[in-house]
């Protein structure tokens, strides 16, 4: 190396071009070097150095020299391996060639382990384990050059490789046998950084085993400088990707709850927003499943990596193909693993597995552990030489035949050397493929399993043992389950099995062991239930065990005790408003239980309970009104009979009547429910005091407010005195009091209650939970209808409206309610255009969820009509209003609320059209029932009376239209107060309406 150069005053000196030179595995070693040489005044040029097998060493370094300056090697003692070399070529050069040109040659080392011993002609300068101040001074004087007083700051800075990420979340193991593929790695890179801002997604597309999850890995690790947050979410199970990825918001240092929708939102929110960090890359491995993508995509700033087997992700992501190896590659992964077979074997075992990773992964492990030969080898491969199953065996996954006898050869091997290995790997085999929670058989030691695997929790030394034979062979990949940096448990310690690796191994599994195997599972599945899926803090583990319920054959055991657990895992479902995938359980759980199980048996009765509820919650109620019907017409004639089963599936029912929206039959119905459960149970059992709760709602919907009122009323009471104040059913109930209050007019009362009711939901559940959005909801509307906060309540329902369609999507009912709220208000703030959008999504949203003649669909028209007479569409709007009345009278009733607000607006409609004694008429009438049915003094009553004004005075019939608008004005001041909207419009003689607020209960 050259003699050191001297500095100027400052530091300077005439620049130096450095080659660095670098294995593709340390780029941000190299990227780092750069950077570091730049601002100290020097140039650097990078050169990513992977020369041919094929090509003499001393040619390929005297490549390098062509460069004018120094050459810098970036070595570790992989750095010798690349190719491989014939053994001693290394040495040979290092000796000769680079000996006699060592002014041009120096190095850096990485490693602490040893290197060649000829190395040392290179004199590298070790920066293992310096801190970056003392890397940066030992590489400079390596080179021989002069530290600036002031280095030149870089535009942007690369982190010390040294120095992990800000978060690192979960992904696995930087796999040291990873070859090739740099270009492959460089192509993904420069996509991510090529796409426009919030579209920077890529898919690695490919079969299985052909090493996407191995590249998105090496990925993670090769370019994790560039990057402040690196998440890694499994996604071969929907509710494990929503839990991995809700668990991002705890290190974001985000402010929420456990529910996993809230989480989700939250996180893609801060990534969107960039804050608190905007260089982050999340990889999704595995996501195969693309329904519903649209609402845990992130997009910002950031980067993201998936993989996957489905091509349909090319509608939403660039898509790169992920080819086999290239032959290169191939051979020399064989040759490395393997350092006894030649270059013209490793080509001929490669041909074999056609290049594709997985394989050949599998088939350099055991040429490299057994040191058989080559030829050995490939004629048992090719002789299919199974001991283990009888019939013919098929190709799997477009793979070579020969894979899966290369897996009986070394499942053979195995069970005659490591017996104990077998029993680790049946056992995985009885999870599902992917994460495996295998710590379970460590953390519960007490478990009752199978006499021949109890080893597995007694014996950590032969269990470790085991463990690292399957890691050594690429079997399995260790991983680790739980927060970053905090010590793990045994029930956190997981491994990763390949589902290539685990269809293969379970075909090559004898019955008599799978049936032991699958047994284990199952108790150790039952001894990880909580017991106690409504607490959300549970949730996580839940969401872990459901994957492997089928698998393990704890849907069709006739235990109780893992019946019970599969009955858990859905009410986990259900709670944690996975509803998809509870619906998927449910059925799968039917499936099996039918085969030996009596339709009437309670755990029957739970799982048609819990299917009941999901498909409400889906709102698929007349599919959950038909299966709650014919379970209780089977319980109706059952001998002995079961008059709680019969009342629990009656309750069902009429929840089902009630979104059905068949009002009368459902109260009669509930009404009958709560007088057997008192009778039965006592006025204060929990089902009892559900089955009040129900009653409330029934009144509700049938208009009778006051008697709703009084009855959630007593029914809050009970719960607080019951279940105490922050059980989420009496939290419920507090919601259930303010909206009686609400629908009663008294809506300064209305939201006094529900401002302390939402802050509980939200202290208790979490501000994303189904039932605090409900909550937060009824907290808007209270708010619109006070009229003292009006001008905050646009953003805060468009920000509610947002976060509803996140957690149900926008075709939910729930969330169907909201934009119909929103699209009024939008309506009555001058937004007709939006509004109209809104309103129009609502109702054909409606009317595709429950039919046209629903009430509540039929209700939306006179929502419609108030948007077209807003926009000067007056006959459009009369009819729209005229079919809303029709309709409700019809299937209400003439003095339902909702009959007489539609009769407001229908009124309002012959009298903009000029039908003046038809407006008088039904204005006198409608006010004549509002009288009688909601008392003198509500909202709508005198709204009506307002009306009824107008119209008189369109009449000409100035006295009494005078008289009634006094008296209106007079009882709107007392009431709502002088400076109300309602107040105000009457005094400006503004036309009174009513918006028709969807409520299914």
């Amino acid at each position: 190396m050259a003699e050191q150069r001297r500095s100027g005053g400052d530091g300077a000196s005439a620049p130096d071009r450095v080659l660095v030179v670098f294995p593709g595995y340390h780029r941000s070693w190299a990227t780092w070097i750069a950077q570091c040489l730049e601002s100290h005044g020097n140039q650097a040029t990078l050169q990513r150095w992977d020369p041919p097998r094929e090509v003499a060493l001393e040619d390929s370094l005297g490549d390098l020299l062509l460069a004018s300056g120094p050459v810098l090697l970036v070595l570790d003692d992989w750095f010798f391996e690349l190719g491989p070399r014939p053994a001693g070529e290394w040495n040979d050069v290092l000796r000769g060639f680079v000996a006699a040109h060592a002014d041009r040659f120096a190095a850096v080392n990485l490693t602490n382990r040893p290197l060649l011993p000829a190395t040392a002609v290179l004199e590298p300068a070790s920066l293992w384990g310096l801190s970056e101040e003392a890397a940066e001074e030992r590489l400079l004087r390596r080179l021989g050059l002069e530290r600036r007083r002031n280095p030149r700051p870089p535009a942007i800075r690369v982190r010390y490789p040294e120095t992990r990420c800000e978060i690192w979340g979960e992904v696995p193991r930087r796999n040291p046998r990873f070859t090739g593929r740099d270009d492959l790695l460089t192509g993904i890179h420069q996509r991510l950084a090529d796409a426009d801002r919030g579209a920077a997604v890529c898919t690695l597309l490919g079969m299985s085993g052909i090493g996407k999850t191995q590249l998105a890995a090496e990925y993670a690790h090769r370019f994790s400088p560039d990057y402040d947050v690196v998440w890694w979410v499994n996604s071969d199970d929907r509710n494990i990707q929503r839990d991995r990825l809700g668990e991002l918001a705890v290190e974001l240092g985000l402010r929420i709850g456990s529910e996993p929708g809230e989480r989700i939102r939250a996180v893609r929110d801060a990534l969107r927003r960039g804050e608190p960090h905007t260089n982050w890359l999340l990889i999704f491995d595995g996501w195969d499943d693309t329904d519903g993508i649209n609402a845990l995509l992130p997009q910002g700033a950031g980067h993201v990596l998936v993989t996957s087997r489905n091509r349909a992700w090319s509608e939403h992501s660039d898509v790169l193909e992920v080819p086999a190896f290239l032959r290169p590659e191939s051979t020399g992964y064989l040759m490395r693993r393997a350092p006894h077979i030649t270059a013209d074997q490793a080509d001929e075992v490669a041909a074999e597995f056609g290049d594709v990773p997985l394989p050949l992964v599998q088939a350099a492990s055991w040429l490299g552990e057994s040191r058989m030969e080559v030829p050995e080898y490939l004629r048992m491969v090719r002789e299919r030489r199974l001991s283990t199953v009888d019939e013919p065996v098929t190709g799997d996954g477009g793979f070579p035949q020969s894979s899966m006898t290369s897996w009986s050869i070394l499942l053979n091997r195995l069970r005659n050397a490591q017996p104990q290995a077998i029993d680790v790997l049946g056992l995985c085999t009885s999870f599902a493929p992917g994460r495996i929670p295998l710590g379970l058989i460590r953390a519960y030691p007490q478990a009752d399993l199978p006499e021949e695997l109890r080893w597995m929790s007694t014996d950590l030394a032969a269990w470790t043992r085991a463990l690292d034979t399957l890691v050594n062979y690429s079997v399995l990949t260790r991983e680790t389950r739980g927060p970053v940096g905090a010590e793990m448990g045994p029930h956190q310690e997981s491994v990763h099995m390949h589902r290539l690796v685990h269809d293969i191994v379970s075909k090559l599994t004898s019955e008599d062991s799978r049936t032991t195997h699958r047994r284990a599972v199952r108790v150790l599945i039952a001894q990880a239930d909580p017991g106690n899926p409504l607490d959300s803090r549970n949730w996580p583990l839940y969401a872990e065990l459901v994957p492997h319920l089928e698998p393990s054959g704890a849907l069709s055991s006739t235990q109780p005790r893992v019946q019970e657990t599969v009955l858990n895992c859905l009410r986990y479902c259900f709670r944690s408003g996975e509803y998809k995938s509870g619906l998927d359980l449910a059925q799968r759980i039917r499936d099996h239980w039918s085969q030996f199980m009596d339709p009437l048996a309670q755990p029957m009765l739970a799982l048609t309970t819990q299917e009941g509820n999901i498909l409400r919650a889906r709102g698929q109620f007349r599919d959950a009104y038909e299966l709650d019907r014919g379970v209780h017409e089977r319980l109706r004639t059952a001998e002995p009979p079961n008059e709680l089963a019969q009342l629990s599936t009656k309750g069902a029912m009429a929840a089902g009547l009630r979104h059905l929206g068949r009002y009368g039959e459902a109260h009669e119905l509930q009404r009958e429910v709560l007088d057997g459960y008192s009778r039965q149970l006592g006025t204060d059992e929990a089902v009892t005091l559900i089955a009040r709760h129900n009653l409330g709602v029934g009144l509700r919907l049938l208009g009778r407010y006051q008697e709703a009122y009084d009855l959630d009323l007593e029914t809050l009471a009970r719960r607080e005195s019951v279940l105490r104040a922050r059980h989420i059913s009496t939290l419920s109930s507090g919601n259930a009091v303010a909206q009686d209050l609400r629908f009663l007019g008294r809506w300064r009362d209305a939201l006094t209650r529900q401002e302390p009711v939402v802050r509980m939901h939200v202290q208790v559940l979490g501000p994303q939970h189904p039932q605090t959005l409900s909550a937060r909801g009824q907290l808007v509307m209270c708010r619109r209808r006070e009229g003292g906060q009006t001008q905050d309540v646009g953003p805060e329902m468009a920000s509610l409206l947002d976060q509803l369609a996140q957690v149900h999507g926008r075709e939910h009912y729930r969330t169907l309610a909201f934009i119909t709220n929103y699209g009024n208000y939008l309506r009555e703030h001058g937004d007709l255009s939006q509004s109209r959008d809104l309103i129009d999504e609502a109702e054909a949203g409606y009317r595709s969820l429950l039919g046209p003649g629903h009430p509540v669909a039929t209700g939306m028209l006179s929502n419609s009509g108030l948007v077209m007479q807003a926009a000067g569409e007056r006959a459009e709007a009369m009819s729209m209003f005229e079919a809303a009345l029709a309709g409700l009278t019809a299937t209400l009733g003439p003095d339902h609320p909702w009959v007489l607000g539609c009769a407001l607006n229908a009124a309002s409609g012959r009298n903009f059209n000029g039908r003046i004694a038809e407006a008088v008429e039904l204005s006198r009438d409608t006010l004549r029932r509002a009288r009688h049915a909601l008392g003198d003094e509500h909202p709508l009553t005198l709204s009506g009376q307002v009306a009824l004004a107008a119209d008189l005075r369109a009449a000409r019939e100035q006295e009494e239209a005078g008289k009634l608008e006094e008296d209106g004005l007079l009882a709107l001041t007392r009431t709502l107060g002088a400076q109300h909207p309602h107040t105000i419009s009457a005094r400006q003689r503004t036309r009174p309406y009513w918006d028709f607020e969807p409520f299914l209960g």
